[in-house]
């Protein structure tokens, strides 16, 4: 048996002893793995130490080296995190609906766990703290298969999450970690019929898509980011350019950050020149239609031309496209085509544009005035996320929680039965 089967059929007998665990010991299992790594902060930030320098050595582009990098802040907060999860109201046990049947069996539809999830994904350390603790939050087993990137740091923060486990008196391999980094394991995984119920992948557009067209096992579409800023006629210049230099340059390599421009044709003389500045000055590569083009070549400023591929892509770096369209229903139009249902922003002070904007927009978050960077499992209340969902099935938008859950019909009854 190939390790990725032994590892998911060592987490569905785990599940089955978790399922039955009670609220008290899933939180405790949760703070003591959190205790675990907070005590042993320097083992994993030595063993993410000696990922970065394989990092450097391989030449990972920059976007890449910031999502692998764990510093004592980012670990402080990735405990912290954990401890949020664990005070967070219990997901399962939730009584959902529930009636008297005519027969008069009494049914209640509850929430359950869905039992084993496994998670594959790349140059994400945190990914494997934050996997663990909504996993267990929920009542589920979780296998986790990691990029050989950050595979040091993956391996550190498993172990101490199953001694955590363990503190608690729950099995260890309700977490369990994929060693190999042979393509062969993430295929026997991505075919785990009967083992995992279901498989989340998160990384880049080639993995996530990679995962969706070879698994066997259910699996929920996550994270890529083509997210866009649109700037109607409207919008206050100052808030415009606020808005677009956060969401394309604060971290330019997460599926969060913005990678396409849309700006009003009527309102683009006052608009871009001033975005497009700031944005250059950060260091953003920018490319354009012919309009946006001239436009910046009038004020001074560098601009490529688009291609047909750039309306589409993920950059995950620091370049960022521009268009410009004639209104709302074409920056609509145009959202719907080239996004990914990920995050979408409009900037304006124009309400009907703005509702419009919200109503037409097909996407799992859809902003006005506001930088896409907000969509966040953390920024939204949830404590982390297992993923950012971008289907429509099970789940959309920062997965919690209370998204690795399913239900179950609960009846009870007095010996009637049904003629």
């Amino acid at each position: 048996m190939s390790e990725a089967r032994q590892k998911a059929a060592a987490a569905k007998k785990a599940s089955r002893i978790l399922a039955q665990a009670t609220d008290a010991q899933r939180r405790q299992a949760i703070r003591a793995a959190a205790k675990r790594i907070e005590d042993s902060s320097a083992e994993v930030l030595e063993a993410n130490a000696k990922d970065v320098a394989n990092g450097r050595a391989s030449h990972m582009a920059d976007p890449l080296m910031d999502r692998l990098l764990l510093t004592d802040e980012r670990l402080k907060a990735l405990v912290a995190s954990m401890f949020e999860i664990a005070d967070q109201p219990d997901p399962l046990g939730k009584v959902l609906d529930g009636r008297t049947l005519a027969a008069g069996v009494r049914m209640e539809k509850i929430s359950v766990p869905l039992g084993v999830v496994a998670i594959i994904y790349e140059a994400r350390p945190n990914v494997t703290a934050d996997a663990f603790s909504l996993c267990l939050r929920s009542g589920n087993s979780c296998v986790l298969k990691g990029g050989s990137a950050a595979k040091s740091s993956c391996q550190a923060i498993v172990r101490l999450c199953r001694a955590g486990l363990e503190d608690a008196g729950l099995p260890r391999d309700c977490v369990t970690y994929i060693d190999s980094t042979d393509h062969a394991e993430t295929a026997e995984l991505m075919r785990a019929t009967g083992l995992v119920d279901v498989l989340i992948p998160r990384g880049s557009a080639r993995l996530i898509k990679a995962t969706v067209e070879q698994a066997t096992v259910p699996t929920i579409e996550t994270g890529t980011g083509n997210c866009h800023i649109y700037l109607h006629t409207s919008a206050d210049s100052h808030m415009a350019t606020d808005i677009v230099v956060n969401a394309k340059t604060q971290r330019p390599g997460v599926c969060n950050a913005a990678e396409s421009l849309l700006v009003d044709t009527a309102a683009a003389q006052r608009l871009l020149p001033p975005v497009a500045s700031a944005l250059v000055d950060r260091g953003v590569e920018l490319v354009g239609d012919d309009d946006a083009r001239r436009i910046c070549k009038e004020n001074g400023m560098p601009m490529g031309e688009a291609t047909e591929e750039d309306w589409g892509k993920e950059y995950l770096d620091l370049k960022m496209s521009v268009k410009c369209v004639s209104g709302v229903q074409e920056a609509i139009a145009h959202i719907n085509r080239y996004g990914t249902g990920h995050s979408e922003a409009i900037v304006c002070t124009d309400y009907a544009a703005s509702e419009a904007f919200l109503a037409g927009v097909d996407a799992a978050a859809v902003y006005v005035n506001a930088s896409t960077r907000f969509t966040d499992g953390g920024v939204f209340g949830l404590g982390g996320e297992i993923g950012i969902s971008t289907q429509k099935l099970h789940a959309r938008g920062p997965m919690g929680a209370d998204a690795l859950t399913t239900t179950k019909y609960v009846l009870r009854g007095d010996g009637q039965v049904r003629k």
